[in-house]
Protein backbone atom coordinates (compact mmCIF):
# COMPACT_ATOMS: atom_id res chain seq x y z
CA UNK A 1 0.00 0.00 0.00
CA UNK A 2 2.77 2.41 1.36
CA UNK A 3 4.85 1.76 -2.46
CA UNK A 4 1.34 2.22 -4.30
CA UNK A 5 1.35 5.72 -2.93
CA UNK A 6 4.58 6.23 -3.74
CA UNK A 7 3.94 6.05 -6.78
CA UNK A 8 1.00 7.88 -6.94
CA UNK A 9 2.77 10.92 -5.49
CA UNK A 10 6.05 10.18 -8.00
CA UNK A 11 3.55 10.40 -10.90
CA UNK A 12 1.77 13.74 -9.23
CA UNK A 13 5.22 15.46 -9.22
CA UNK A 14 5.67 14.04 -13.12
CA UNK A 15 2.73 15.32 -14.35
CA UNK A 16 3.29 18.87 -13.44
CA UNK A 17 7.14 19.00 -13.53
CA UNK A 18 6.78 20.74 -17.20
CA UNK A 19 3.68 22.86 -16.52
CA UNK A 20 3.33 25.37 -14.16
CA UNK A 21 0.31 27.57 -12.48
CA UNK A 22 -0.07 30.64 -10.74
CA UNK A 23 1.22 30.36 -6.52
CA UNK A 24 1.12 33.57 -4.88
CA UNK A 25 -0.13 36.94 -5.82
CA UNK A 26 1.39 40.40 -4.66
CA UNK A 27 -0.15 43.45 -3.84
CA UNK A 28 1.86 46.12 -2.20
CA UNK A 29 3.76 43.88 0.22
CA UNK A 30 1.59 41.61 1.13
CA UNK A 31 2.04 38.08 -0.33
CA UNK A 32 -1.74 35.72 -0.85
CA UNK A 33 -1.18 32.34 -1.24
CA UNK A 34 -2.51 30.61 -4.27
CA UNK A 35 -4.28 27.53 -4.27
CA UNK A 36 -2.12 23.88 -4.03
CA UNK A 37 -3.44 21.95 -6.56
CA UNK A 38 -1.15 18.23 -5.22
CA UNK A 39 -2.94 19.21 -1.74
CA UNK A 40 -6.27 17.76 -0.05
CA UNK A 41 -8.47 20.52 -1.10
CA UNK A 42 -9.76 20.09 2.64
CA UNK A 43 -9.15 22.95 4.65
CA UNK A 44 -7.76 24.78 1.78
CA UNK A 45 -8.73 28.47 1.65
CA UNK A 46 -7.22 30.92 -0.86
CA UNK A 47 -8.00 34.30 -2.82
CA UNK A 48 -7.39 32.06 -5.92
CA UNK A 49 -10.10 28.96 -7.13
CA UNK A 50 -9.78 25.82 -6.66
CA UNK A 51 -8.13 23.81 -9.42
CA UNK A 52 -6.85 20.11 -9.49
CA UNK A 53 -3.39 19.83 -11.76
CA UNK A 54 -0.48 22.09 -13.24
CA UNK A 55 -1.57 19.94 -16.69
CA UNK A 56 -2.62 22.19 -19.88
CA UNK A 57 -6.28 22.35 -21.50
CA UNK A 58 -5.75 22.16 -25.19
CA UNK A 59 -7.66 23.28 -28.05
CA UNK A 60 -10.50 20.69 -27.29
CA UNK A 61 -11.03 22.35 -23.90
CA UNK A 62 -11.87 25.53 -25.72
CA UNK A 63 -15.84 24.41 -25.39
CA UNK A 64 -15.72 23.73 -22.04
CA UNK A 65 -16.17 25.58 -18.71
CA UNK A 66 -12.61 24.03 -17.49
CA UNK A 67 -11.82 27.36 -19.72
CA UNK A 68 -12.46 29.96 -17.38
CA UNK A 69 -11.09 29.36 -14.37
CA UNK A 70 -9.40 25.79 -15.01
CA UNK A 71 -12.19 23.67 -13.12
CA UNK A 72 -15.34 23.09 -13.77
CA UNK A 73 -17.25 26.09 -12.29
CA UNK A 74 -15.74 25.99 -8.84
CA UNK A 75 -16.77 28.94 -5.91
CA UNK A 76 -14.50 30.85 -3.87
CA UNK A 77 -13.56 29.73 -0.69
CA UNK A 78 -14.59 32.83 1.29
CA UNK A 79 -11.35 35.26 0.59
CA UNK A 80 -10.12 38.44 -1.30
CA UNK A 81 -7.59 40.52 -1.86
CA UNK A 82 -8.06 44.44 -1.93
CA UNK A 83 -6.45 46.52 -4.13
CA UNK A 84 -6.44 49.99 -4.94
CA UNK A 85 -7.33 50.66 -8.64
CA UNK A 86 -4.16 51.81 -10.32
CA UNK A 87 -2.15 49.53 -8.67
CA UNK A 88 -0.23 46.43 -9.85
CA UNK A 89 -0.85 42.92 -8.77
CA UNK A 90 2.30 40.77 -9.30
CA UNK A 91 1.56 36.88 -10.05
CA UNK A 92 4.34 34.33 -9.46
CA UNK A 93 4.21 30.86 -10.40
CA UNK A 94 5.05 27.99 -8.84
CA UNK A 95 7.11 26.73 -11.87
CA UNK A 96 6.73 27.84 -15.53
CA UNK A 97 8.95 26.08 -18.41
CA UNK A 98 7.84 26.80 -21.74
CA UNK A 99 9.63 30.29 -23.41
CA UNK A 100 7.34 30.58 -26.76
CA UNK A 101 4.37 32.10 -24.65
CA UNK A 102 1.31 34.30 -24.06
CA UNK A 103 0.45 36.13 -21.35
CA UNK A 104 -3.63 37.06 -21.06
CA UNK A 105 -4.58 38.77 -18.11
CA UNK A 106 -8.45 39.39 -17.70
CA UNK A 107 -10.88 40.71 -14.99
CA UNK A 108 -14.65 40.44 -14.55
CA UNK A 109 -17.05 42.17 -12.24
CA UNK A 110 -18.43 39.78 -9.90
CA UNK A 111 -22.74 40.47 -9.33
CA UNK A 112 -23.92 42.52 -6.38
CA UNK A 113 -23.89 39.29 -4.59
CA UNK A 114 -20.42 39.23 -4.59
CA UNK A 115 -17.24 36.81 -5.65
CA UNK A 116 -17.69 34.47 -3.64
CA UNK A 117 -21.06 32.41 -4.88
CA UNK A 118 -20.58 33.37 -8.32
CA UNK A 119 -18.63 31.17 -11.07
CA UNK A 120 -17.55 34.04 -13.84
CA UNK A 121 -20.19 32.69 -16.42
CA UNK A 122 -21.45 34.49 -19.05
CA UNK A 123 -19.89 37.44 -21.15
CA UNK A 124 -18.58 39.50 -18.66
CA UNK A 125 -14.80 39.75 -19.05
CA UNK A 126 -12.52 42.47 -20.00
CA UNK A 127 -8.99 42.00 -21.17
CA UNK A 128 -6.48 44.36 -18.82
CA UNK A 129 -3.10 43.29 -20.00
CA UNK A 130 -1.57 41.06 -22.78
CA UNK A 131 1.82 40.25 -24.39
CA UNK A 132 2.97 37.94 -26.89
CA UNK A 133 6.30 37.67 -29.12
CA UNK A 134 8.45 40.95 -28.25
CA UNK A 135 11.06 40.83 -30.89
CA UNK A 136 12.21 38.70 -33.76
CA UNK A 137 10.85 35.71 -35.35
CA UNK A 138 7.67 33.94 -33.63
CA UNK A 139 10.26 30.96 -34.05
CA UNK A 140 13.01 32.39 -32.69
CA UNK A 141 12.02 35.47 -31.27
CA UNK A 142 11.73 36.74 -27.72
CA UNK A 143 8.15 36.03 -26.03
CA UNK A 144 6.68 37.16 -22.92
CA UNK A 145 6.84 33.87 -21.42
CA UNK A 146 11.03 33.69 -21.85
CA UNK A 147 10.14 36.32 -18.69
CA UNK A 148 8.26 34.29 -16.92
CA UNK A 149 10.45 31.30 -17.14
CA UNK A 150 13.53 33.63 -16.00
CA UNK A 151 11.66 34.86 -12.78
CA UNK A 152 8.29 33.24 -13.04
CA UNK A 153 6.64 36.91 -12.40
CA UNK A 154 4.22 38.88 -14.25
CA UNK A 155 3.11 42.37 -12.93
CA UNK A 156 0.07 43.80 -14.49
CA UNK A 157 -2.03 47.19 -13.66
CA UNK A 158 -5.25 47.57 -12.20
CA UNK A 159 -6.94 50.06 -14.49
CA UNK A 160 -6.95 53.40 -12.69
CA UNK A 161 -10.39 54.30 -13.90
CA UNK A 162 -11.81 51.07 -12.96
CA UNK A 163 -15.13 51.52 -10.62
CA UNK A 164 -14.50 50.15 -7.04
CA UNK A 165 -16.44 46.35 -6.38
CA UNK A 166 -15.56 42.88 -6.37
CA UNK A 167 -13.89 41.50 -9.00
CA UNK A 168 -12.52 38.20 -10.82
CA UNK A 169 -9.33 38.53 -12.07
CA UNK A 170 -8.19 35.33 -14.64
CA UNK A 171 -4.34 35.20 -15.83
CA UNK A 172 -3.92 32.70 -18.68
CA UNK A 173 -0.58 31.51 -20.07
CA UNK A 174 -0.69 30.27 -23.77
CA UNK A 175 2.24 28.02 -24.64
CA UNK A 176 3.21 27.72 -27.80
CA UNK A 177 6.24 25.38 -28.01
CA UNK A 178 4.52 22.58 -29.66
CA UNK A 179 3.55 23.11 -33.43
CA UNK A 180 -0.66 23.27 -33.92
CA UNK A 181 -0.77 22.33 -30.26
CA UNK A 182 -1.39 25.44 -28.28
CA UNK A 183 -1.50 25.15 -24.27
CA UNK A 184 -3.80 27.22 -22.10
CA UNK A 185 -3.06 27.41 -18.30
CA UNK A 186 -5.96 29.66 -16.97
CA UNK A 187 -6.47 30.32 -13.56
CA UNK A 188 -8.47 32.97 -11.26
CA UNK A 189 -8.31 34.75 -8.21
CA UNK A 190 -10.66 36.97 -6.12
CA UNK A 191 -9.91 40.67 -5.96
CA UNK A 192 -11.97 43.85 -4.19
CA UNK A 193 -11.16 46.56 -5.86
CA UNK A 194 -10.95 49.95 -3.99
CA UNK A 195 -10.45 53.67 -5.33
CA UNK A 196 -12.20 56.91 -6.65
CA UNK A 197 -12.74 55.11 -10.65
CA UNK A 198 -16.04 55.81 -12.02
CA UNK A 199 -15.42 54.06 -15.06
CA UNK A 200 -16.73 50.30 -16.05
CA UNK A 201 -15.75 48.45 -19.72
CA UNK A 202 -18.36 49.13 -22.77
CA UNK A 203 -20.39 45.80 -22.99
CA UNK A 204 -19.36 45.34 -26.76
CA UNK A 205 -15.63 44.57 -25.44
CA UNK A 206 -16.76 41.62 -23.00
CA UNK A 207 -16.17 38.46 -23.90
CA UNK A 208 -17.22 35.00 -22.30
CA UNK A 209 -15.15 31.92 -21.33
CA UNK A 210 -15.89 29.33 -23.42
CA UNK A 211 -16.39 31.66 -25.80
CA UNK A 212 -13.40 34.04 -26.08
CA UNK A 213 -11.25 31.56 -28.34
CA UNK A 214 -11.56 29.64 -30.91
CA UNK A 215 -9.79 26.74 -32.57
CA UNK A 216 -9.83 28.67 -35.68
CA UNK A 217 -8.00 32.24 -34.33
CA UNK A 218 -4.66 32.88 -36.08
CA UNK A 219 -2.87 32.94 -32.78
CA UNK A 220 -4.39 28.91 -31.75
CA UNK A 221 -4.50 27.39 -35.38
CA UNK A 222 -0.48 28.52 -35.04
CA UNK A 223 2.30 26.49 -36.04
CA UNK A 224 5.60 27.79 -34.63
CA UNK A 225 7.73 25.29 -36.74
CA UNK A 226 5.83 26.23 -40.04
CA UNK A 227 7.97 28.17 -42.61
CA UNK A 228 5.71 31.48 -41.82
CA UNK A 229 7.10 31.26 -38.28
CA UNK A 230 10.61 31.50 -39.24
CA UNK A 231 9.81 35.37 -40.88
CA UNK A 232 6.63 36.67 -38.88
CA UNK A 233 7.48 39.48 -36.36
CA UNK A 234 4.57 40.01 -34.90
CA UNK A 235 1.90 37.41 -33.20
CA UNK A 236 -1.81 37.71 -33.33
CA UNK A 237 -2.65 37.58 -29.89
CA UNK A 238 -6.22 35.61 -28.77
CA UNK A 239 -8.98 37.40 -27.24
CA UNK A 240 -10.21 40.99 -27.43
CA UNK A 241 -7.98 44.05 -27.12
CA UNK A 242 -6.94 45.16 -23.79
CA UNK A 243 -8.99 47.61 -22.40
CA UNK A 244 -8.16 51.36 -22.59
CA UNK A 245 -9.63 52.37 -19.06
CA UNK A 246 -12.64 54.15 -21.13
CA UNK A 247 -16.08 53.40 -21.50
CA UNK A 248 -15.46 53.16 -25.10
CA UNK A 249 -14.50 50.37 -27.29
CA UNK A 250 -10.78 50.05 -27.72
CA UNK A 251 -9.17 51.57 -31.42
CA UNK A 252 -8.45 48.97 -33.75
CA UNK A 253 -4.80 48.02 -33.06
CA UNK A 254 -2.78 50.17 -35.55
CA UNK A 255 -0.50 47.69 -36.40
CA UNK A 256 -3.49 46.19 -38.01
CA UNK A 257 -2.60 46.44 -41.90
CA UNK A 258 -5.11 48.18 -44.06
CA UNK A 259 -5.89 47.72 -47.57
CA UNK A 260 -5.52 50.81 -49.62
CA UNK A 261 -6.05 50.86 -53.19
CA UNK A 262 -3.53 51.46 -55.68
CA UNK A 263 -4.31 54.43 -57.66
CA UNK A 264 -4.47 54.34 -61.48
CA UNK A 265 -1.51 55.55 -62.83
CA UNK A 266 -1.79 58.64 -64.89
CA UNK A 267 -0.53 58.16 -68.85
CA UNK A 268 2.48 60.26 -69.48
CA UNK A 269 2.48 63.53 -71.49
CA UNK A 270 4.76 63.31 -74.36
CA UNK A 271 7.09 65.90 -73.70
CA UNK A 272 7.45 67.53 -77.27
CA UNK A 273 4.60 67.05 -80.41
CA UNK A 274 5.58 68.08 -83.98
CA UNK A 275 2.94 69.74 -85.85
CA UNK A 276 1.47 68.39 -89.16
CA UNK A 277 3.42 68.57 -91.80
CA UNK A 278 6.44 68.98 -89.80
CA UNK A 279 9.42 66.92 -89.80
CA UNK A 280 9.62 64.05 -87.32
CA UNK A 281 12.60 61.63 -88.54
CA UNK A 282 14.81 60.92 -91.23
CA UNK A 283 18.30 60.53 -91.35
CA UNK A 284 20.19 62.31 -89.08
CA UNK A 285 17.57 63.79 -87.78
CA UNK A 286 17.70 64.45 -83.90
CA UNK A 287 14.34 66.50 -83.12
CA UNK A 288 10.94 65.42 -81.60
CA UNK A 289 9.21 62.47 -83.36
CA UNK A 290 6.25 62.59 -81.81
CA UNK A 291 3.05 64.23 -84.29
CA UNK A 292 0.37 66.13 -82.65
CA UNK A 293 -2.74 64.34 -82.28
CA UNK A 294 -4.53 63.76 -85.43
CA UNK A 295 -1.10 63.03 -87.59
CA UNK A 296 1.22 60.49 -88.00
CA UNK A 297 5.21 60.03 -88.77
CA UNK A 298 5.89 58.90 -92.58
CA UNK A 299 8.67 58.69 -94.81
CA UNK A 300 8.26 61.10 -97.33
CA UNK A 301 10.89 59.50 -99.28
CA UNK A 302 14.40 58.20 -98.33
CA UNK A 303 15.92 61.28 -96.08
CA UNK A 304 12.91 62.85 -94.82
CA UNK A 305 9.57 61.39 -92.74
CA UNK A 306 7.00 64.06 -92.08
CA UNK A 307 3.56 64.11 -89.63
CA UNK A 308 0.79 63.65 -92.01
Amino acid sequence: MRYSTLLAAASLVATGAAHGGVGTYTIGGTVYKGWQPYQSSSGQKSIQREYSTFDPLVIADLGKVQIRCNNAGALGTGLSASIAAGSKIKATWTQWTHRPAAIMVYMAKCPSSGCNSWDGSGKVWFKIDHEGLISGTQNAGIWAGDAIVDTLVWESTIPASLAPGEYLIRHDLLALHQRNNPQFYPECAQLTVTGNGDTVPPSSILVSFPGAYSASDPGVDFNIDGEAAKVATSYPIPGPAVWDGTGNAPQPDPTTLIQVPTPTPTPAQPSCEVAKYGQCGGIGFGGCTVCAAGSTCRANGDYYSQCV
